[in-house]
């Protein structure tokens, strides 16, 4: 048996019926920028994660360079966020032309550590921007309570997480303003590209509504600097068709993380990551860890089975991030946490004989190096 890492055919074929239905709408009405379906699906999100604004945009990326001009961070501003996440929760502070500084992670919540917040925030200081890495929220209130006492908002990149739940809480919905993905590998995934903001203030939803589109006040009245970050009507369609499915799919990538993590006890030379009691993951990814990485996945793909990496190389060691001077060492635990981690394959479709056919391989390469 061969397992994929990720795969969205059976999702695909599952709704294909819908999804035609409700693209062949968008194509019937002509909704294609912003449009009916996209202000239906803002609406639906909205209430879902039990906030009172979210705002459609057309990437990931996007919608956090939008939480951070909505909040008003500009150049010359420092953000204190995480170097162990994807490139563009760095990208958007670069954008708006502040400065990442990076506040190491937690092996618990492979996420911001509170204690190492309270240390990288600066006076320029201006957001404080963690990252719910894999679906796992990080301890969330010990990092706004540090927030507070320093006066700086929070913004969740909760681009990997909506769904999962922190203290009985949707993530996505308590910092000042926050930011998800609909990249097609999510758990909420477009047919394409997505993303949005979500916030409770009415001000900066509105002013994200405006730059959205081209900063218009009044048709052809621009008050400020805009951008051309609509979302397509087919990815809101699209979009609307799968978020009623979402938490079924996450129950099921909640059994299949049970099932690894009792499989997998014990395993020689395997760190598994486990949840925390206050959390509930979607287990957007389902991350273990290896001195041998490269040997555990190669010895793995010889038994048929498919892996990731989620990230090898973290972004204070991105060339692109080499004139920031943080030295290779500075973030020891985000480095360990690069250097080890394996993603096993995981998404909703997998069956309970491809995950037995993943834990066998695993603890038979493990027994193997």
């Amino acid at each position: 048996m061969t397992v994929p890492f990720f795969s969205l055919a059976d999702q695909t074929r599952q709704l294909r019926s819908e999804l035609l239905a409700a693209m062949t709408e968008v194509l019937d009405t002509q909704g294609f920028a912003n449009g009916p379906p996209v202000a239906k699906l803002e609406a639906e999100l909205a209430s879902y994660l039990g906030v009172k604004h979210v705002v459609a945009l057309n990437t990931g990326t996007t919608a956090l360079q939008a939480a951070l001009l909505g909040l008003g961070v500009s150049p010359g501003d420092d953000v204190v966020t995480v170097a162990h996440t994807w490139i563009s929760t760095c990208w958007a502070i670069s954008y708006v032309g502040a400065r990442p500084v990076f506040a190491d992670v937690d092996e618990g919540t492979n996420g911001m550590d509170p204690r190492a917040l309270a240390k990288a925030i600066t006076p320029k200081t201006k957001a404080i921007l963690p990252v719910h890495l894999h679906g796992h929220p990080v301890d969330l209130d010990a990092i706004l309570d540090i927030a507070k006492t320093k006066g700086v908002p929070v913004i969740e990149d909760a681009a990997q997480s909506i769904g999962s739940t922190y203290k009985g809480r949707q993530t996505g919905g308590l910092g000042a303003v926050n930011a998800t993905s609909f990249y097609p590998s999510k758990n909420l995934g477009a047919a394409g590209e997505g993303g949005a903001i979500m916030t409770n203030d009415g001000a900066i939803a509105d002013r994200v509504r405006s730059l959205r589109d081209h900063a218009q006040q009044g048709r052809h009245h621009h008050v400020e600097l805009g951008f051309n970050w609509r979302m397509d009507g087919l990815q809101g369609a699209v979009l609307r068709v799968k978020l009623p499915h979402l938490d079924r799919w996450n129950e099921r990538r909640r059994a299949i993380a049970a099932r690894y993590l009792d499989g997998l006890k014990g395993a020689k030379g395997l760190r598994l990551f486990p949840e925390q009691s206050w959390a509930r993951c979607n287990w957007h990814v389902f991350p273990v860890f290896h001195a041998q990485r490269e040997a555990l996945r190669a010895a793995l793909e010889k038994k048929g089975v498919a892996t990731g990496v989620h990230y090898p190389t973290p972004v204070h060691l991105q060339p692109a991030y080499a004139h920031l001077g943080v030295a290779k060492g500075a973030l020891p635990v985000a480095e360990r946490l690069a250097a080890t981690e394996v993603s096993l394959p995981m998404f909703a479709e997998l069956s309970d004989a491809q995950v037995d056919e993943v834990i066998g391989a695993v603890r038979a390469a493990c027994a193997e190096l």
